[in-house]
């Protein structure tokens, strides 16, 4: 079993950055892909990035190309997004999540961090 837990969501301006860190605890972290998804009021949930274990960028969505990155750190169990020019339709819950690099669905979430941005 994996643990997420998210963080650094908030309320910032149009044109502003914050960065969203994924903490995994449990068993171990080794292997595992992970991505970030997000869910918008009204909205299907979607993958935003994903990243290998070795840190390779297997997906990033158009709509944040160019103003988001993943990443992370294994020494630390961390997974981050960087996310820069935020617009109001960035707005949404975004949600870490892992699983396993022969599967394709997604086994483990965490509950999720609101991230508001003003126009």
């Amino acid at each position: 079993q994996v643990q997420l837990v998210e963080s650094g969501g908030g309320l910032v301006q149009a044109g502003g950055s914050l960065r969203l860190s994924c903490a995994a605890s449990g068993r171990t972290f080794a292997g595992y892909f992970m991505g970030w998804f997000r869910q918008a009021p009204t909205k299907e949930r979607t993958l935003v990035a994903s990243i290998t274990w070795t840190g390779g960028i297997t997906y990033i969505a158009d709509s944040v190309k160019g103003r988001f990155t993943i990443s992370r750190d294994n020494t630390k169990n961390m997974v981050y997004l960087q996310m820069n020019s935020l617009k109001p339709e960035d707005t949404a819950i975004y949600y870490c999540a892992a699983r396993q690099p022969f599967k394709t669905q997604y086994d483990y979430w965490g509950q999720g961090t609101q991230v508001t941005v003003s126009s």
